[in-house]
C-alpha cells in the first residue's frame, strides 16, 4: 500500500469519524418496524418483526467499480454505529420503488462518485438479514468506469472516495480497513472476474 494513499485514507477516516452521539428519540424517520403474527402450516403461530427502511424493504446495490486504468473506487463514509464510526467500503445504495437493480447500481455509482459505466456484471443477490428483513442485496462489478461529473450526494450524506490498485484493495481488505460484509463479499466474489 502506498504510504501517501494510506495517509489520505486515514485522513478521510479521521475527518468523517463520529466524535459524539446523542439519542434524539427512539422513533426514527427512516427506520420503522412492523409486527406480524404468522400462521404456520403446522398449526402454530409465531410473532415476528420486520424492519422497513424509508417504508421499503431496504433492498440495496453494492458496486465493485473498476476504472479504465484498473483502479478500484472505494467510498469512505460515516458508519456511526460501528466501533470505528467510519468505514472504507464500496459505493452502494438503496433501490427505489420500481427501479431495476442494475439501474440503481448505475445511479448510485454516479451520485456517490461521479463515475459511470456501461459494463455491469451481476455478482449475485442475497438476503441481507432474513430474520427481520426482506431486504435483498444485489452485487455488481462495474468495469471501465470513467469520471463524468462531480458527486451529487443526498442531504446528510458525506462520502469521500479514493482510487486504489488491485494490490492496495487487497491490502485494505486484509488489514481490516474494509470491515463491511457487503463490500468484502463483493470484492471476494468479483476477484474471479477481474485480473490484476
Amino acid at each position: 500500500m502506498q504510504e501517501e494513499k494510506l495517509k489520505q485514507i486515514d485522513s478521510y477516516l479521521n475527518e468523517l469519524k463520529t466524535n459524539k452521539r446523542e439519542l434524539l428519540n427512539n422513533v426514527g424517520d427512516f427506520l420503522s418496524i412492523e409486527k406480524y403474527r404468522c400462521h404456520l402450516n403446522n398449526g402454530e403461530d409465531i410473532i415476528r418483526e420486520k424492519i422497513l427502511k424509508g417504508n421499503l424493504d431496504g433492498s440495496a446495490v453494492i458496486i465493485l467499480a473498476v476504472t479504465d486504468n484498473n483502479e478500484f473506487i472505494l467510498a469512505i463514509e460515516p458508519r456511526v454505529f460501528t466501533e470505528r464510526t467510519v468505514d472504507v467500503g464500496l459505493p452502494a445504495g438503496y433501490i427505489e420503488v420500481r427501479e431495476k437493480p442494475v439501474d440503481a447500481a448505475q445511479r448510485e455509482l454516479l451520485e456517490e462518485t461521479g463515475y459511470t459505466s456501461e459494463n455491469f456484471t451481476s455478482l449475485g443477490s442475497f438476503y441481507q438479514d432474513q430474520g427481520c428483513s426482506g431486504a435483498y442485496n444485489h452485487y455488481f462489478l462495474a468495469r471501465n468506469c470513467r469520471k463524468v461529473k462531480e458527486q451529487n450526494l443526498d442531504e446528510g450524506e458525506f462520502i469521500k472516495y479514493i482510487l486504489v490498485s488491485y494490490d492496495e484493495l487487497n491490502w485494505l481488505l486484509d488489514n481490516n480497513y474494509i470491515k463491511g460484509l457487503n463490500s468484502a463479499y463483493a470484492i471476494l466474489k468479483g476477484k474471479k472476474l477481474i485480473r490484476k
